[in-house]
């Protein structure tokens, strides 16, 4: 899961231990039943934490479960980040994001499962892979490696088609999904202006290992 800067004391680290805990439950509420009722006490049960420590890190439970969001986007974004590091063609970013983000229904299915349930409204976040895919879109316009011309929109197409296929690959383990992520990013890269076989060729090149 996405670290920040080492606790510098005990008192510091076992605070962090805490509130990652608390979060840490919080994901697995979400990928499980996606149901926010759970009690607090519960929630802390779950975490196995004192009841009392709830309150030192959050004031109520949507912030837990906004925290539990931001959390599971962050971890998803870090993990595009390193399959993709040295690639250099916006085109071919936009289509690992697809290529990968279909085989992390295997390799990550408790992100996925957050992600299919509470990624559409995130699709214009801060956090996770949406400012990263707005920065490639941003490149690839500056650069003309794409045609379209408001990289925001952009991103709505790209990050609405993108929870699409998150959806299908859970909905439908039986299909081939590395040939759907292909196909579709496929379609995107059509869409963001480069040329059919252009297009097809970006979306076959090698794909980077995915780190589990």
């Amino acid at each position: 899961m996405p670290t920040s800067a080492p606790p510098k004391n005990r008192f510091e680290r076992r605070r962090a231990e805490t509130r990652q805990a608390l979060v840490r439950a919080a994901r697995q509420i979400l990928a499980e039943t996606g149901d926010t009722s759970a009690s607090i006490q519960a929630i802390a049960e779950r975490a196995d934490v004192g009841f009392g420590s709830f309150y030192n890190h959050f004031e109520s439970k949507t912030e837990l479960f906004d925290a539990a969001v931001t959390d599971a986007l962050e971890e998803f974004g870090q993990v595009i980040d390193a399959c993709v590091e040295g690639i250099d063609d916006p085109a071919e970013l936009v289509a690992a994001g697809f290529r990968l983000t279909a085989r992390m229904a295997d390799s990550h299915p408790e992100l996925m499962r957050i992600l299919r349930d509470r990624g559409l409204a995130q699709v214009h976040s801060d956090r996770g892979l949406a400012p990263r895919a707005l920065r490639d879109l941003e490149i690839g316009i500056a650069s003309g490696r794409f045609t379209c011309g408001n990289a925001t929109t952009a991103l709505s197409a790209v990050g609405g088609t993108l929870m699409s296929l998150v959806a299908l690959r859970l909905a439908r383990p039986d299909l081939d999904g590395d040939e759907a992520a292909s196909d579709l990013a496929e379609m995107v890269l059509r869409m963001l202006g480069l040329a059919a076989d252009d297009a097809h060729e970006v979306t076959r090149r090698p794909l980077p290992d995915l780190a589990r």
